[in-house]
């Protein structure tokens, strides 16, 4: 088997457990707040526990962007796999709300095992295999989502919040051992210039075409958080018996999931013919019309359906984004691009759940909706008029790294 298709399916796996061990323990912090004794402000630690992660990601990621492109990808997907075991671990034997904060804000400031996962895979596959390859990648995550929940509920009910936890480092360490012993990172040069964050980001923002992507980065993930916080409620208006709320919420969030894990791969090779950036605009405007379609279905199967309609169109934006953070930056660049990439994913986010709650508060359930989809048609209308070539960055391409042009410009 060819290295780089060695490097994506170990990757895929490690992925998949790590996404998967994430989805098996976050959405069940809440309950794990009863268990160890909270009883007052649930809501207020339940939020600030989600943020405090994004937040810490948010600043972290870009330290360890700078420290990729000195040490290489491979090691700080180690770095990460190693820290989000041991996070793990210890939360299962947390005993108050301030240790599990403490462990939430390390989690942030210390893994990134995705990210480092996507920019391997878009510095060591061959050019005309990236969107395919950064596709799988984004079928493992949209997988282990899926199947996370399933396998913490299950977990949870038979032994215990606690167990769950500890489930999950020792899937995230399955995942750190096979990176270790069966992937490979052929090409890498270090970066042997003394560099820091401010100037990565004043270089960043040199670079007109990658700001455009960390834009679309932040508006995408912050209207797909928009939806969350608002979605039961809107399952409960459409007509549901209140005990099924949790249950047909679970199912139709997974919807998006299972419509990537069944088209991302072929959205990934439509990306390698056709280009990224149509791909992209293709996702974005499908994404948004599925949005603002969702209002009007009135019924829980209609809505369902379109909801799955959606996630096929949207699949195909967040790995058109990494192929085009490849695309628009130079090999050297690589690590830190994707860990500013990363940030604005945190940001996204963030404030994603505080826009839909706050919008879903003073209007309706529909303004988030109608919002959303509105957000994503600008995101499109921005990736359609953008110019996409990068004078400084193919500069570079042919006066310092002649094997990224030749292998990694699409």
């Amino acid at each position: 088997m060819e290295r780089w298709k060695r490097n994506m399916w170990v990757l895929w796996i490690g992925v998949f457990f790590t996404s998967a061990s994430y989805s098996m323990v976050i959405p069940f912090l809440p309950l794990f707040l009863l268990q160890i004794g909270v009883r007052e402000n649930i809501e207020i630690w339940s939020g600030v526990l989600f943020s405090a992660a994004f937040l810490a990601g948010a600043i972290s990621s870009p330290y360890w962007g700078l420290l990729a492109d000195r040490y290489g990808r491979k090691p700080m997907i180690i770095r990460a796999g190693i820290a989000l075991f041991m996070i793990y671990t210890l939360t299962a034997f947390v005993t108050n709300a301030y240790e599990l904060l403490a462990l939430r804000i390390m989690q942030g400031l210390l893994t990134g095992f995705i990210p480092g996962s996507i920019a391997l895979i878009g510095t060591n596959t061959p050019k005309k295999h990236v969107g395919y390859a950064l596709a799988m990648i984004s079928t493992a995550t949209a997988s282990g989502g899926i199947v996370g929940p399933l396998l913490g509920g299950g977990i949870s009910a038979l032994v215990g919040n606690r167990w769950s936890f500890a489930s999950g480092g020792f899937m995230v360490l399955i995942s750190t051992l096979l990176v270790i012993f069966l992937v490979t990172e052929d090409n890498f040069t270090p970066n042997k210039v003394k560099g820091s964050v401010t100037k990565d980001i004043k270089t960043a923002a040199s670079n007109r075409p990658f700001m455009i992507v960390l834009l679309l980065t932040m508006v995408t993930v912050c209207s797909l958080m928009t939806i969350e916080p608002v979605l039961p409620l809107y399952i409960k208006k459409l007509g549901s018996a209140e005990h099924n709320v949790s249950f047909l919420a679970g199912v139709i969030f997974s919807l998006p999931g299972i419509a990537s894990v069944l088209f991302g791969a072929f959205w990934g090779k439509l990306g390698d013919r056709i280009g990224f950036r149509t791909v992209l605009i293709i996702g974005l405007f499908g994404g948004g019309i599925g949005t603002l379609a969702q209002l009007l279905f009135h019924d829980i199967w209609g809505f369902s359906i379109i909801r799955f309609v959606y996630g096929i169109f949207f699949c195909a934006v967040f790995p058109a984004i990494n192929g085009l953070v490849v695309k628009v930056t130079p090999d050297d660049f690589r690590g830190r691009a994707f860990g500013l990439n990363q940030t604005a994913n945190q940001i996204g986010g963030m404030l994603g759940p505080m826009l839909g709650g706050f919008i879903g508060g003073i209007f309706t359930v529909h303004s988030v909706f109608l919002v959303t989809g509105v957000f994503l048609l600008i995101a499109m209308a921005v990736a359609w008029r953008s110019d996409w070539q990068n004078s400084n960055h193919q500069k570079q391409q042919h006066s310092s790294s002649p094997s990224f042009s030749q292998s990694h410009t699409k």
